[in-house]
Order: C-alpha cells, then sequence, then structure tokens
C-alpha cells in the first residue's frame, strides 16, 4: 500500500498542517482548566462567588457545593456532549463538529464574563462543558483517521502536549492576576478562551475532511482526494483509500448495522468497545484530575508557600514530561508497559503525599515535599498515562463504529473525571472533611488495579493500521499476541472470506444434487 521510498516529516508537511489545526481543540481546553482551578483561590473571585473565613491561609473560601459545581460541570457538559458525539457524526463531519464547539465555547464565555449570579456562572460552565467534549472528541478522531501508523502516535503525543501547554497558559496567567482585588483577576484569564476557537475556525477552511469519514459516507471519490492531499507525493493513495474501503464494507457484510447498539451486538464489536472505554478511564483511575482541576486551591489549603507560582511549576514539569514522552512515542512507544508503569508510579506517590501530609500536616517541610513528591507525579501521568490512554482508545474502536465507540469511552472518560472533580471538595475542602494531601490515600488501589486490568487485557497495537488492527480483532487473537502477530491484509482476508463463502455455497450444492439423485433413484426404484 505504502511506497518502498523512506518518508521524512517534510514529506508529511500537509499532514502535519491538517494535525496542527486539529491540536488546537485540546489547547483550548486545557486553557479552560488551567483558568477555572486558579479562580477558586483567587481573592476577586472568591469575593463575589465565595466567603471570608478565618480557617484558609488567604482569609476566603469557597463553600464545598459551590467548589464541586464549578469545577465539575464543565466534566459533565464534556461527558453529554461526547456521548452524544456518534450521533451528529451521522450526519456531519469532524470540521462541522468541531465549528459548532467553537461557536458554543464563545457563547458560553459571554455568559460567565458578563454575569455575576452563580446560577448563570453554572450554566455557563456546563455550555463550555459541551463545547469541550466536541474538542476532544472529533479533532482526535481526525487525528487518528488522517495519520499514517507511524506518526499517528507522534501527532495524539502532540495532541495531549497541548493539552498540558493550554493549561500552563491558564495558569500562568491565573498567577499573573491573582493578586487582583477585583473582578479583572478571573476576567482577564476568561477572556483567553476566545482566542482559540477564532484561530481554528479560520484554520478549518485550508485543510480537508477526514478521507476515512468520507469514505465511510459513501464519498469515496471526494475521500480519495482528502487521502492525496494529506499524504506525500508519490504516495499510493489509491492503494490505501481502496484498502480502507474494503475494510469498511468487510465489517459491513459482517455486521447488523451502525448505530449505538451494534457496539455491543458482536461479540468482537462488544470487545472492542469495552477496550477502548476502559482505556481512556486509566486517566480517571490514576486521580490525576484531583491535583489537575485543584492544584491551586490544593496547595493553598495545604500552606504551600506561593502556590500559584507551584502550580506553574507543576505544569511545566508535566510539559517537560510529555516532550521527553515525544521520543519514546516514536521509538518505542510500547502502550501497555509505559501504562502499567505509570500508573504503579502515580500510584505509590499518591500514596507516599498522603502519608508525608498525614504524619506532618501544614508544615513548611510537608509542604515543599508535597511540591516535589506532585512534580514526580504529574511527570508520570502525563509522561506515561495520558497521552497513552486516549491514543489507545482511539486506536482501538470498529471503524464503521469509530464515532460511536469514541464518543463513549471519551464519555465515560469525562464521568470519570466528573465523578473525581465533584467529590474530591468533599475530601479537601476545611469546610468539609479536610482530608487534604491524605486523599491520596484512595488512589493508589485505583491504580492498581487499573494497572492489572492493562496487563490483563489492553493488546499492543503499536504501528498498526487501523485496517490492521480491524484484520487482529477479527482473528480472535488474545491481548498478549497483538505485539507479534503478523497480518496478511486486509484485501487477502477478503479474498479468503470470499473463497471460503464459495467453498460453502458449492458444498451445498454438491450436498442438493446428491439429495436430488438420491430422491430421483428411490422413484426409479418405486
Amino acid at each position: 500500500m505504502a511506497d518502498a521510498k523512506p518518508q521524512s516529516w517534510r514529506d508529511h508537511r500537509r499532514l502535519i498542517l491538517a494535525c496542527g489545526v486539529m491540536i488546537l481543540s485540546p489547547f483550548q481546553y486545557g486553557i479552560d482548566f488551567g483558568l477555572i482551578g486558579g479562580l477558586q483561590a483567587m481573592v476577586g473571585f472568591l469575593r463575589i462567588y465565595g466567603y471570608q473565613t478565618t480557617k484558609t491561609a488567604i482569609g476566603w473560601n469557597l463553600s464545598t457545593e459551590r467548589q464541586q459545581l464549578i469545577s465539575s460541570l464543565m466534566t459533565l457538559g464534556a461527558f453529554i456532549s461526547s456521548g452524544f458525539a456518534g450521533v451528529a457524526a451521522n450526519k456531519l463531519g469532524r470540521r462541522m463538529c468541531l465549528g459548532i464547539a467553537c461557536v458554543t465555547c464563545c457563547v458560553a464565555n459571554i455568559i460567565m464574563m458578563t454575569t455575576e449570579h452563580i446560577a448563570a456562572l453554572y450554566v455557563g460552565r456546563l455550555v463550555i462543558g459541551l463545547a469541550n467534549g466536541y474538542f476532544m472528541t472529533f479533532s482526535q478522531l481526525y487525528i487518528q483517521e488522517s495519520s499514517t501508523p507511524e506518526y499517528r502516535g507522534l501527532f495524539l503525543t502532540g495532541f495531549q502536549f497541548f493539552t498540558s501547554f493550554g493549561t500552563l497558559i491558564g495558569t500562568i496567567v491565573d498567577w499573573a492576576t491573582a493578586k487582583r482585588p477585583d473582578k479583572s483577576a478571573y476576567l482577564i484569564p476568561l477572556s483567553l478562551i476566545y482566542v482559540v476557537p477564532a484561530i481554528l475556525m479560520i484554520g478549518m477552511f485550508f485543510i480537508p475532511e477526514s478521507p476515512r469519514w468520507l469514505i465511510l459516507q459513501g464519498q469515496y471519490e471526494e475521500g480519495r482526494k482528502s487521502l492525496a492531499w494529506l499524504r506525500p507525493e508519490g504516495y499510493d493513495v489509491d492503494g490505501e483509500a481502496a484498502e480502507i474501503r474494503a475494510a469498511i464494507d468487510k465489517e459491513r457484510e459482517m455486521s447488523t448495522g451502525v448505530g449505538p447498539l451494534d457496539m455491543i451486538k458482536n461479540p468482537t464489536d462488544r470487545r472492542r468497545t469495552v477496550l477502548a472505554v476502559c482505556a481512556v478511564t486509566l486517566q480517571a483511575a490514576s486521580g490525576a484530575m484531583f491535583i489537575i482541576a485543584y492544584k491551586a486551591y490544593f496547595f493553598t489549603m495545604a500552606k504551600v508557600s506561593n502556590p500559584f507560582a507551584m502550580t506553574n511549576v507543576l505544569s511545566t514539569i508535566g510539559l517537560l514530561a510529555i516532550i521527553s514522552n515525544s521520543l519514546i512515542i516514536v521509538k518505542y512507544g510500547r502502550r501497555r508497559i509505559l501504562l502499567m508503569t505509570g500508573l504503579i508510579l502515580c500510584g505509590i506517590l499518591q500514596l507516599i503525599i498522603a502519608i508525608t501530609y498525614d504524619k506532618k500536616p501544614g508544615t513548611t517541610t510537608t509542604g515543599t515535599v508535597l511540591v516535589a513528591l506532585s512534580c514526580l507525579y504529574m511527570f508520570s501521568y502525563n509522561g506515561m498515562i495520558a497521552t497513552y490512554a486516549w491514543l489507545a482508545g482511539g486506536e482501538l474502536p470498529t471503524q464503521r463504529l469509530r464515532s460511536y465507540t469514541f464518543g463513549l469511552a471519551a464519555a465515560v472518560g469525562f464521568a470519570g473525571a466528573w465523578l473525581t472533580t465533584f467529590t474530591a471538595p468533599y475530601f479537601i475542602n476545611p469546610a468539609s472533611l479536610d482530608w487534604g494531601p491524605r486523599y491520596g490515600y484512595i488512589w493508589f488501589p485505583s491504580c492498581a488495579i487499573a494497572a492489572a486490568w492493562v496487563f490483563f487485557f489492553l493488546p499492543e497495537v503499536k504501528n498498526r493500521t487501523l485496517e490492521e488492527i480491524d484484520e487482529m480483532f477479527e482473528a480472535k487473537l488474545p491481548a498478549r499476541k497483538f505485539a507479534k502477530y503478523k497480518c496478511v491484509g486486509v484485501r487477502n482476508m477478503m479474498d479468503l472470506h470470499a473463497r471460503k463463502s464459495m467453498e460453502k455455497e458449492r458444498e451445498v450444492e454438491i450436498l442438493r444434487s446428491e439429495k436430488v439423485q438420491t430422491e430421483t433413484s428411490v422413484v426409479d426404484t418405486a
């Protein structure tokens, strides 16, 4: 299918451009996450939505209920929109859905910036969550469907990089405005949210629609043209387009249809759905949302000196982890090993954080240790879990059901994130249980269970085309055999399937002929 001549990144410059535009989507998501966590520790924000108290280091606090809803309604909105992504994908392309997300994001931000009523703020958080669900789902679908196998992992590493980079930018802006005593402390950070949707809307005019989506919709010629734009000069575009269509046709022949229930009707589709959902949910199982969503508040209430500056350090460490990982994912990139290692490290670090704070809470030394361990945690999470969880979840769905399956996986992942962000204030807020960093006790066993699941169930599909992944699942391989399996090709599989069908038809015809002869002999004898 691909040409024998080696291709450099320069040859793939149009593919890099297209995926680069799509990577702006997680940047937007990261900015929102970085900003909202810091707002909850700003006096300018708390004067409007919080209350004064002597129990916190800054003299202000946010009620547990408000903290829960401000942080968790975004992920709830993302859960809702991701869950219905498959329905939207049936009628609209990846670019159109992202365009809707851009408009929705701006509307949500207008609501948040022009109100001082808590109910309106809740509405804004929910609506921006609807936009973020589309940003995260459809941008990844585009990257997965448009990339070549050797670059797919790198692009999705870039996807996670820009998520973390957006978070870093959000925390830096929060740090710069945190000391302002009035509304400008949080209005300036919120104004950033308009920038990315505007650039994304313009950028999408210059790139084609996903070729696999077009071919799946029956627009073969348009899909082939899209693929030709995304591939280097001299690439065997016709061969790849034919293979994509062959794989889709084969799936349609062996399946009942394309709809939400089809994800679980067929045993193979059901397995792929469960694997994709569980893979994406590994992010939530690591407990990272607790630190990402509340790091500024978490450090403030733990009496860490200069908490906003420490959140910048934490975000920078996470970013460096992804840069280091970009070298690993191309050269090595074994999903199973890195995910297991990352989960084990994150679980151990959460446990140490909990024990350290449990023994000596509120001291300067403990605060320094918490920051150091949290940095190691973010390095482990961003370097080995965040990228690979989304990558594995995106590679595994059935092609004809990709929008439904990945949408469901993203929705369940966001549901896990919502559960964490919604319940965390009960544990860490001084007005509730006041566990603070002791919350890490809960996440150690969660990480251990998640690592065990990866070991027993997650297959390795590094450097495989989506069509090869289809073939391996159709062969019903156990997870441990995926890495060494030699694919024969989708078209060869189809030929084999056709030959088997013809042989069965001949056998039926022979049996029918023998039956007729037998009946004729009986009549003659009579």
